[in-house]
């Protein structure tokens, strides 16, 4: 799988992962079953973050939960995309998260899959804006929260991104 993605640096010190390629277009009908499909390919893999030096698991479930959570429905328009788009940045977004909170598990249902609860990391992605000719024009920069839950086999698993906001702040210029 091959990706166009890098890691910058912000005005304020903290960690960009910016994502150079649209793969899912449109605002108004997301492929979520080619998200999907494009996620499987992660499956497996396990990725550090630099901060806390915890181990990101890539399970079986990510897929199907990050394309079919309840916040994924809500989304519309630029969040929509946003969100599809940020497939590409996974493994720096991992990288690069921050600010580690603990939430115990209050849900029945996750009582095997996230039996030690669940863990937010705050992250931030750019992606590319194009004018009508389909030149760069700026990028837009997204704060997201990366949902990882904690299970029985003691290993923390990545299970959904939420919490996307676009920054309304200046976008990063080209």
């Amino acid at each position: 799988m091959e990706r166009n993605v890098n890691i910058i640096d912000d005005l304020d010190g903290g960690k960009i992962v910016i994502i150079n390629d649209i793969l899912f277009k449109g605002r108004q009908r997301i492929g979520w079953h080619e998200v999907e499909k494009y996620l499987k390919e992660f499956v497996g893999e396990f990725y550090s973050m630099i901060e806390t030096e915890d181990m990101i698991f890539i399970g079986s479930d990510l897929p199907d939960e990050f394309t079919g959570s309840n916040y994924t429905k809500k989304l519309k328009g630029t969040l929509a995309k946003a969100k599809a788009n940020a497939t590409q940045g996974i493994p720096e977004m991992i990288e690069i998260a921050s600010q580690k909170r603990f939430r115990e598990n209050l849900k029945e249902k996750h009582n095997s899959d996230a039996e030690y609860g669940w863990y937010r990391y705050d992250t931030k992605f750019a992606l590319p804006v194009y004018d009508e000719n389909q030149e760069l024009e700026r990028f837009n920069i997204f704060k997201a929260v990366l949902l990882i839950r904690h299970a029985n086999d003691d290993k923390l698993y990545l299970y959904d991104l939420v919490n996307i906001k676009k920054e309304t702040s200046k976008p990063l210029e080209q």
